[in-house]
């Protein structure tokens, strides 16, 4: 039998892939996902091959790739796949090797312990849906032989099967983003998958052929947020290095001007005068900025006056602006000098029970709407909660009746989330008075806050509007997030010493 070196995915050539079908949804399909099948039919491969190319355990013939890249008006490039082994004949589906070959390149070396030589990668999230499977083969009587699975801390990786879509969340944003001078405000408190979000919103960027930087503002240190000329010519500075830029600061930066005008003046005249494509900035974290209120105050009206200019400037059009925070209580700021009432506002809203029974059964859990109902009434659907219970019951055999008492008693598996929220409130002693109100009344009964108190303690993902469970607030009357925060905060207050 006449052999043929077989080739698989890379992890470059997967986001390439991923981000060009993602695009086509949008434009062809109103944003709603292909099933496998409907990617069957518009590659002209079967289902089994589309398997076998997501999960990269086998190779497939070169052909087969290039059929699946073209059919998304991709070129295939030698960076997308590698080499992996002998391929039989027998092995190339019928009718999927028809399409001619472009000249070969020469194949990109991968580095050994790279990302994109290790392990297989897990199927696109969003062909998961309909064909779940076990993320690992669990052991209950012997956890140690349960299979890897990741911890979930942090955002969910690219190419993890862990991701669940809330529509039309991805699809708006991924549309927005190729609006000029556009601003896309991402809200949510802690744990609710921002970070999560704005990867997948940069890969798609990326695939459009935009530049990307993204700065943490948790990064910048205290010093520069007392003294706002230093701080723009360090955010300049950053900016011109992540795009690979002589800064040249001195050449544009006048002080008898002003630090703000000579910082619009750099970005517009040079930095985006040097690039044909457009750039995405993403400001993560950018609560850091409203405990410094003066700072917040000329920073704030800067980022606005950049996209109110883009209506006429085409050079301020390049820049398409991501602001991801979980709250603005902190800073006053005239409406018309606002940065957080203008763009796209996307709020992540917690899993509904049909999200959380998928991402279950993408643990390999055989579960039905029972058990997902009796998760929800203890954490609500906050995504990293969920997460959290998944992993420790299919990692450590815990059932869920278990991890329900044990969370019930003392904060069980979710202890540190609990305690990193009881020790930042008691740095706020009006927030910790109208928590103790919420907590100390009965279970699922609602009271009356103030309304900044409780749009405070809202934004913390500490309580929910009553009547909300997708955070559309209807009047001020609020009651704990979930019963595990009633419960927790409950004990707290009821305590002499907080539980350690």
């Amino acid at each position: 039998m006449k052999r043929r070196r077989g080739v698989v995915l890379t992890h470059a050539g997967l986001k390439r892939l991923q981000a060009a079908i993602a695009a086509v949804e949008i434009a062809e399909n109103d944003g709603e996902r292909f099933t496998l099948e409907e990617l069957g039919d518009r590659i002209r491969v079967s289902t089994k091959t589309l398997s076998r190319l997501w999960s990269r355990n086998s190779g497939l013939d070169r052909r087969t790739l290039h059929l699946c890249f073209s059919s998304f008006n991709l070129d295939l490039q030698s960076r997308d796949y590698v080499v992996v082994g002998d391929l039989a004949e027998s092995e190339v589906a019928p009718g999927e090797s028809p399409c001619p070959l472009p000249a070969q390149s020469p194949r990109t070396e991968i580095e050994l312990g790279s990302s994109e030589s290790s392990g297989s990668l897990s199927p696109p999230t969003h062909w998961l849906e309909a064909s779940p499977r076990p993320a690992a083969a669990v052991h209950p009587s012997n956890p140690s032989l349960s299979g890897a699975l990741p911890y979930p801390d942090g955002p969910v990786p690219l190419d993890s099967p862990f991701y669940i879509d809330r529509p039309p969340i991805e699809a708006l944003a991924y549309q927005e983003i190729s609006q000029p001078g556009c601003v896309i405000r991402i809200r949510a408190p802690r744990g609710m998958g921002k970070t999560s979000l704005t990867l997948r919103l940069l890969t798609v960027a990326e695939a459009q052929g935009y530049r990307t930087v993204t700065l943490d503002c948790n990064q910048f240190d205290s010093a520069l947020l007392n003294d706002l000329s230093k701080f723009l010519r360090s955010f300049c500075l950053r900016l011109a290095q992540a795009l690979h830029i002589p800064p040249n600061l001195e050449d544009y930066w006048d002080e008898e001007i002003g630090s703000k005008l000579s910082c619009s003046f750099y970005l517009k005249t040079y930095l985006l005068k040097q690039l044909d494509a457009p750039v995405v900035l993403v400001l993560n974290e950018i609560d850091r900025f409203f405990e410094h209120t003066a700072f917040a105050q000329d920073f704030f009206p800067l980022l606005r006056s950049w996209y109110d200019e883009s209506r006429r400037d085409l050079a301020l059009q390049k820049l398409r602006l991501v602001v991801v925070y979980s709250t603005e209580e902190y800073v006053a700021l005239d409406i018309n000098q606002s940065p957080f009432n203008i763009g796209l506002p996307l709020r992540l809203p917690e899993f509904t029970a049909e999200q959380v029974l998928n991402l279950a059964q993408r643990h390999g859990l055989p579960w039905g709407m029972d058990e997902v109902e009796q998760l929800i009434d203890l954490i609500g659907g906050h995504p990293a909660l969920v997460r959290m219970a998944l992993y420790h019951i299919c990692t450590y055999g815990l059932s869920l009746s278990q991890l329900v008492q044990g969370a019930i008693a003392t904060g069980g598996i979710f202890h540190p989330h609990l305690w990193r929220h009881w020790v930042t409130i008691q740095q706020h002693p009006d927030l910790l008075a109208a928590l103790r109100a919420v907590a100390l009344a009965e279970c699922g009964q609602s009271i009356l806050l103030d309304p900044l108190q409780a749009y405070r303690l809202e934004s913390r993902g500490l309580l929910r509007y009553e009547g909300d469970s997708r955070n559309d607030p209807c009047g001020n009357r609020v009651l704990s997030r979930c019963r595990l925060y009633h419960q927790y905060f409950r004990q707290q207050f009821m305590s002499e010493s907080p539980l350690l």
